[in-house]
């Protein structure tokens, strides 16, 4: 990696779809990057790559034959990450893979131990733990000012319109809210508060009818003891959710509402606001509640992660979600579907 300090990183970006291009958006905004390459099969690829200026090629092989970029950012469909991944572990070069890190926790775990082996950074793309929000969040969380956790509320509400589902794909097993909106919910809470050790979750159908779920309630039992309820549901109207309070995403509106409550012993939080709900003498119901807002500087964190990844390629950083922490947040995904099939608590390894 000699030189690199001197210049922007080098970066190519597998996959054109909806999150490659935000992708490619940020990395031609960042003075630490450079998109040199966009890697996608269709000729909706090969149009993005012409306007933004940079070579195209249909396959990573094909690029890794004539040029060899700094690092690699992953956000080809959900089903070819590791097949994808595992290329540029290969290549020995560093990559960012969209989040989940893999469909199936056998294989995400099989890209993981090939990058280790390697000694190749892998980074996924649990974005939000970038963002400002967050970060004062975990703050406020670690420095005990509200007690001890004890229960958490967690919403992702909102409605999904009926074109959304024009995608077969969408309308089938392994496409509904939880694996593809919750995971980033589940990532949050785990980075607030910690490991989860149990779920408990039943889900439902019942308004559209498809193969997938539309509905979930969830219970998440984590490692501190304290306990969270997680509702989610894409056919309601309704604006909790962190898509619709954060103004993280411009193509949401914006909802002065709160998405996550944490409850403490001596202290609650609201996220996204950053409310602390307090009493002044002593904690107790009769006592008068104080409340203190902190205000934080709003920061797109899907650029704050291109910068951290090119800190990561650079050795400046070590990568913040790790292939490691991608597979815990999937392996709790991946026990909430087995809870709402089963209709059984189930435990996750110790970790």
């Amino acid at each position: 990696m000699s030189g690199l300090e001197a210049r922007p990183v080098r970066l190519a970006v597998m996959g054109a779809g909806l999150i490659g291009r935000r992708h490619i958006q940020h990395v031609r905004a960042e003075p630490d990057a450079e998109l040199v390459v966009v890697v996608d099969p269709t000729d909706a690829g090969r149009q993005v790559a012409a306007e933004n200026g940079v070579r195209w090629h249909a396959s990573f092989s094909d690029v890794l034959a004539t040029e060899r970029p700094d690092g690699v950012i992953v956000a080809t469909p959900n089903q070819v990450h590791v097949e994808n991944g595992l290329e540029a572990v290969a290549a020995g070069i560093p990559l960012l893979v969209e989040k989940p890190i893999a469909d199936d926790l056998a294989e995400g775990e099989r890209l993981v131990a090939a990058a280790e082996r390697a000694g190749v950074p892998l980074l996924v793309g649990h974005h939000r733990r970038h963002n400002p929000i967050m970060r004062a969040a975990r703050e406020i969380v670690s420095s005990g000012r509200l007690g001890r956790i004890v229960a958490v509320n967690a919403l992702f509400w909102l409605y999904k319109p009926d074109d959304y589902f024009d995608l077969s794909w969408r309308r089938e097993a392994g496409a509904g809210p939880v694996f593809l909106n919750l995971i980033h919910d589940v990532d949050n809470l785990r980075y607030l508060i910690g490991e989860v050790v149990a779920v408990q979750a039943v889900e439902s159908n019942a308004v559209r009818g498809n193969a997938v779920e539309e509905t979930s309630a969830i219970i998440l039992e984590f490692a501190s003891g304290a306990l969270a309820t997680v509702s989610v549901c894409d056919t309601v109207v309704a604006p909790w959710s962190w898509e619709m309070t954060t103004g993280e995403n411009p193509a949401y509106p914006v909802a002065d509402e709160a998405c996550y409550l944490l409850a403490g012993t001596a202290g609650s939080l609201s996220l996204p606001k950053l409310e602390v709900w307090f009493n002044d003498a002593r904690p107790g119901w009769w006592e008068p509640l104080q409340r203190s807002r902190l205000g934080v500087v709003a920061r797109d964190p899907l650029a704050l992660q291109i910068r951290h990844f090119a800190a990561v390629i650079r050795g400046q950083e070590a990568p913040l979600v790790d292939g490691r922490e991608g597979l815990r947040t999937l392996e709790v995904i991946t026990a909430i579907k087995q809870a709402a099939r089963t209709g059984q608590r189930v435990s996750l390894p110790p970790r």
